[in-house]
């Protein structure tokens, strides 16, 4: 009878102790309800806030490790299917900026041009070169220009710092261009400081050589070599290129005058072809090739 009393007893005993509890967290959110900022619960949990702290960064940084860890063994694990996924995307990035780089370039020398077109007035037709032959006998390029485009045989064809050569025949939608550094080529010219005239010839070794001056023909380096107009074989007042050489004949004559090309043969990729310059605009070019040429002296 004693055994039963004491076990029903301690039933009773655990009510009490909740009941207890109960009435304590009641007391304690009243307090800390009523109690400031600075009262003894606030300081309590600032205290216990602070000291497990550290705890609660190691954890992050355990967390994030494993999250690493994780990807890492999911890249690690990656079937061929994605692998050849993440390739072809790779590949499809490098074409799209080799692409971006070539409308660069291309854009840039476009604005070259046009910047020509401006500076001289000029009427005429852009074209892209098709087709090179650059070798010491035969210094031409193919253009996809004819005589739909209004391209006729003669004409001046212009790169984007002068003149660099002269349409020698045409077929409907493409044109062959001789250019000035071919030892056939030819072009009545002009020293634009002295006023000098010759031709300015072509050479195997691709130099254009300025022949056929005047005795008292007065050429230093750095004069600008612009085309004179005569004999209608080009259109006057455009820039051929600038004297790097200069030879003394016999009683000071210069035997030998090297003209340096405005554009090599494997930097062409568009031209202009020349159909007509403003007479003006020509002679303001002249007059800033004359400036800039000073200048470089």
């Amino acid at each position: 009878m004693a055994f039963r009393n004491q076990n029903s007893g301690r039933p009773l005993a655990g009510g009490i102790l909740l009941v207890a509890l109960l009435v304590v967290s009641v007391a304690l959110v009243t307090v800390y309800s009523r109690e400031g900022a600075d009262g003894p619960l606030h300081s309590a949990q600032n205290a216990v806030a602070d000291a497990i702290a550290p705890l609660k960064l190691a954890g992050a940084g355990v967390s994030s490790g494993v999250e690493a860890a994780g990807q890492a063994a999911a890249d690690a694990t990656a079937d061929e299917s994605t692998l050849s996924a993440l390739r072809e995307s790779n590949a499809e990035l490098r074409e799209l900026v080799a692409q971006t780089e070539e409308y660069r370039q291309e854009a840039q020398r476009l604005q070259g041009l046009l910047d020509m077109k401006d500076r001289y007035d000029i009427e005429g037709a852009a074209a892209r070169v098709v087709g090179k032959s650059a070798t010491a006998w035969n210094q031409t390029i193919t253009i996809d220009a004819g005589s739909a485009e209004g391209v006729e045989a003669g004409m001046t064809v212009m790169g984007s710092t002068g003149v660099v050569g002269q349409v020698a025949s045409v077929s409907e939608h493409s044109s062959e261009v001789r250019l000035l550094t071919d030892s056939q080529s030819g072009a009545a010219a002009m020293v634009q400081s002295s006023r000098a005239e010759g031709i300015v010839r072509g050479s195997l070794e691709g130099l254009l050589y300025l022949e056929d001056l005047d005795e008292d023909a007065e050429v230093a380096v750095g004069d600008v070599v612009i085309t004179s107009g005569l004999g209608g074989s080009y259109v006057s007042g455009l820039m051929i290129g600038t004297v790097v050489r200069v030879e003394a004949g016999q009683g000071g004559t210069p035997s030998t005058v090297v003209v340096s090309p405005n554009d090599a043969a494997s930097a062409l990729e568009e031209v202009m072809v020349v159909f007509s310059v403003g007479s003006q605009a020509a002679g303001d070019a002249a007059d800033d090739e004359a400036a800039e040429g000073g200048e470089a002296q």
